[in-house]
């Protein structure tokens, strides 16, 4: 190529460059939202630090049981839905790659080798029409051209803009379906656990139920009691034993839950009966304030609302004017031997398209105005996502705080069912109680026992849900920035701080 067309392209090229400032539509600024000065729920409230046991460690380390921490471990690397999850981040990069090839020319290399014929033909002694040889030439080409649309107006830095928010919405939702799995498995391994410890309790009253029917049967035996005695003793045993076989079929289900959270066929994975004695993990807790910054799902919603935003920008970028540069160089001959000499060489370079828009019937108007109406809509749900979050904080707090006080009546009203159940087993064997009393007392002290541990597990379930409404230490600040969104890795989802770290 020459060096005036080489000049003239540089030119160009630096008037574009200047032109590229401008990029029109609203900056992204983020709109307020609802944000209380403090919880409500969190009065008396004793926030603690975080354990020594759980800092620096996942949030399920409060807990600590180590089969727990070995299940929680498996869910990031085996559940399918957080696969699914992770490959719609890697969509969202891939989009992001997409749009940015748009702030670069096309360059595209060509060649060709023709045979061609003109003129009329002539037919020969045999009848046959044939070609002229003076007619007929060939044809040698090979070029280079490139074309570009220069992003003057900033459709294309908005469109990026757009698509890198989109991604890191797609790596907050990763985050949040990670959380909302962890969570889930926590939740049934409390239930399961609380199943097994229910299991224990059934088979330790039917034990006792059994000893209780033998006594019956001794008094009934030598006439000191009646036999309707001996039939409610049965029925209270056998009823007893059909709640522990019962109880089985709720494990089971929940056994089978956890392994596809984990990724692995229910028929192929168990989990054994064990003891289980968790202690009530005291979660610390920020200012709500820290929350925005805390919830994947608020960060997701926010950053839906940025990418809402900069759609504007390339809406807007439709009511003004674009161009499209181009420039080829090449050699053409019809012979193969002179095709790369520098007279068969060819050039061109200049302005290939300018579009104005003029008349669209409304088509950009309606468009920027569907475009103001998308991101009011985002805005409009980031504001409930954040109030639903702290409804999600408040119920919680409310409900650890609440079941705590009914744990401790609970255990009061244990002991006395306990003390009420011997005193009148002692008085039957006395004979100065009617067995219908010691069926009473029997079962008032079994139901206590059963409310006092569905407290226990509603306690610990309501401590999962509370950390997984302030975000499990997850931080805004693991979101992918705009370079670590053109890479190829998947963000981290679990952060691994500590509950409350700051």
């Amino acid at each position: 190529m020459s060096a005036v067309p080489a000049s003239r392209l540089a030119a160009a090229l630096s008037l574009a460059a200047m032109l590229l400032g401008c990029t029109v539509g609203p900056d992204y600024v983020r709109p307020a939202a609802p944000v209380p000065a403090k919880y409500k729920e969190a009065e008396g409230w004793k926030p603690a630090a975080p354990q020594p046991a759980a800092s620096g460690e996942a949030w399920w380390s409060v807990f600590k049981d180590p089969t727990l921490d070995g299940l929680e471990r498996q869910v990031e690397v085996s559940n399918q839905n957080l696969k699914s999850a992770e490959a719609a981040y890697r969509t969202a990069q891939a989009i992001v790659g997409e749009a940015r090839a748009g702030y670069f020319p096309t360059l595209d290399a060509g060649a060709a080798a023709l045979r061609e014929g003109s003129g009329a033909g002539n037919v020969g002694s045999t009848g046959r029409a044939f070609i002229s040889r003076r007619s007929v030439q060939n044809a040698f080409s090979a070029s280079v051209s490139t074309s570009w649309v220069p992003d003057i107006w900033g459709s294309i830095r908005r469109t990026v803009e757009s698509d890198v928010a989109t991604a890191q919405a797609s790596a907050a939702d990763l985050a949040a379906a990670q959380l909302s799995a962890q969570a889930t498995l926590a939740t049934d391994y409390i239930e399961l656990r609380i199943a097994d410890a229910t299991k224990r309790l059934l088979d330790a009253t039917v034990e006792a139920f059994t000893r209780s029917l033998q006594i019956t049967q001794n008094r009934y035996g030598v006439g000191t009691a009646a036999r309707t005695d001996v039939a409610s003793a049965m029925a209270q045993l056998e009823s007893t034993r059909a709640q522990a076989i019962a109880i089985t079929l709720q494990r089971a289900q929940l056994e089978h839950a956890i392994a596809v959270l984990v990724g692995k066929p229910p028929g192929d994975f168990t989990i054994e009966p064990t003891a289980f004695e968790v202690p009530i993990p005291e979660i610390p807790l920020d200012l709500p304030s820290a929350l925005l910054e805390r919830n994947p799902t608020i960060a997701a919603s926010e950053r839906d609302m940025a990418s809402a935003n900069a759609k504007i920008g390339v809406a807007v970028a439709g009511y003004f004017p674009s161009i499209t540069l181009g420039a080829s160089y090449g050699y053409q001959s019809p012979m193969l031997h002179t095709l790369f000499s520098a007279a068969s060489s060819l050039w061109s370079f200049g302005l290939t398209n300018f579009n104005l828009p003029i008349f669209s019937g409304g088509l950009t108007q309606a468009q920027v105005a569907a475009a103001h109406a998308t991101y009011d809509q985002t805005v409009a749900t980031y504001r409930q996502t954040v109030l639903t979050a702290f409804q999600q904080v408040e119920d919680q707090l409310a409900a650890s705080r609440i079941l705590a006080q009914q744990a401790e009546a609970q255990g009061r009203a244990v002991q006395a069912a306990l003390e009420a159940e011997r005193l009148t087993l002692n008085q039957y064997r006395a004979g100065t109680v009617d067995y219908t009393a010691v069926v009473t007392a029997q079962a008032n002290s079994l139901a206590d026992r059963e409310t006092a541990l569905s407290i226990m597990q509603s306690r610990l379930v309501a401590s999962v849900a509370l950390i997984e409404a302030l975000g499990g230490g997850w931080e805004a600040r693991a979101l992918p920035d705009t370079a670590q969104v053109e890479s190829s890795s998947a963000p981290t989802a679990q952060s691994h701080a500590p509950v409350g770290s700051k």
